[in-house]
């Protein structure tokens, strides 16, 4: 069975050879800040961005090929025309035919280049508007400044300027539309790998319902217009959970979420959806990354023993270590061959 029949029959809940494998981890050091999401800036770490994948294809070869885009990762809102932070009116994404929006295409194109040899399908990073703007208020391209400064200023804009807040978001969603648009068709990419997130309820739920689920749902709608293999990422890591009910009735192909920080199995994630295709089961940062070879085949077999094979790919809560060794995850994939053999019909 080839990688594109695998992963197919797990989108389609029918029996595989063995259960897929698809874990990710960013290319730029995730501790120097000033690096993630600099790629327009400084083109030396667009290329390490690109370079990495090399790295990873000599040591791994992915049932799933994720275009990791930690360069340019977060779309930078344009604050040029605001008078200040609060005039959200003025506010502007960056455009389908921004810079922005260009050296995205060409990561993509440039990334399946890397893997031409490969059948795995090619899933690209998209992120709901909630990400986008707490991202660009953040003021540093990236969630991992959560300041108190921070968390209040997009507190009080969430309170007092809903309305603004609800165009802003209707905005920004329109042109990560118009974005997937382009991938799709310039860079042929097989879905999206829709991430979004409410951890630890940083916005009410309700709140975050009517505000932002409009926007997500728009974006995860197009792009279910455009391809049926459109995965959905609610991020969790560590002690940054989420209540998975905000996202239950968000229509995509298959789930993952933050096993270990939600508490919820992937037996338990795929009766919540509704028998959904789900994915995920390891800590991002735990054997996986630490464990050895016989105690990952051991967690391979004590999460297929719980929720079986069929409908399953095994990955993480989110990504794992920035210098992780990619060769670790042959570990993965042979537990997953030596459990099919040890459970045929």
């Amino acid at each position: 069975m080839d990688k594109r029949q695998r992963f197919m029959n797990f989108l389609d809940n029918k029996e595989v050879d063995r259960v897929p494998v698809a874990f990710y981890h960013h290319y730029l050091n995730s501790m120097m800040l000033y690096n993630m999401n600099q790629g327009l800036k400084n083109e030396k770490i667009f290329e390490e961005n690109i370079e990495g994948h090399k790295s990873t294809k000599m040591k791994f070869d992915p049932d799933l090929i994720k275009v990791m885009n930690d360069s340019i990762m977060i779309m930078p809102l344009d604050f040029s025309q605001a008078k200040n932070d609060f005039d959200l009116k003025n506010i502007r994404p960056q455009g389908p035919d921004s810079l922005w929006a260009d050296k995205t295409i060409e990561l993509a194109k440039r990334v399946k280049e890397i893997y031409k040899d490969s059948d795995a399908p090619v899933f690209f990073t998209s992120f709901g508007p909630a990400y986008i703007i707490r991202s660009s208020f953040a003021n540093i391209g990236n969630l991992m400044a959560g300041s108190k400064f921070f968390e209040s200023k997009i507190l009080k804009i969430a309170a007092e300027q809903k309305d603004d807040l609800k165009d802003l978001v209707r905005r920004v969603s329109e042109d990560v539309v118009q974005l997937n648009e382009r991938l799709f068709k310039e860079a042929a990419i097989d879905g999206i790998y829709f991430s979004v997130n409410n951890q630890n309820n940083f916005f009410d739920k309700e709140y975050y319902r009517e505000v932002f689920t409009p926007g997500d749902k728009l974006i995860l709608d197009q792009a279910n217009n455009l391809s049926k293999m459109n995965l959905l990422h609610i991020c969790g890591y560590r002690n940054k959970a989420n209540d998975l009910e905000t996202f239950k009735d968000y229509k995509a192909a298959a789930y993952n979420w933050a096993v270990h920080a939600e508490g919820v199995s992937l037996k338990e994630g795929k009766e919540f959806f509704a028998g959904a295709p789900v994915f995920g089961g390891f800590e991002q940062n735990g054997l996986i990354a630490k464990g050895t070879k016989e105690e990952i085949k051991a967690e391979v077999y004590k999460i297929l023993d719980d929720v079986g094979q069929v409908g399953v790919m095994l990955g993480a809560d989110c990504t794992v270590p920035t210098n992780f060794d990619d060769s670790r995850l042959n570990y993965v994939v042979e537990a997953c061959q030596n459990y099919a053999e040890d459970h045929k019909n």
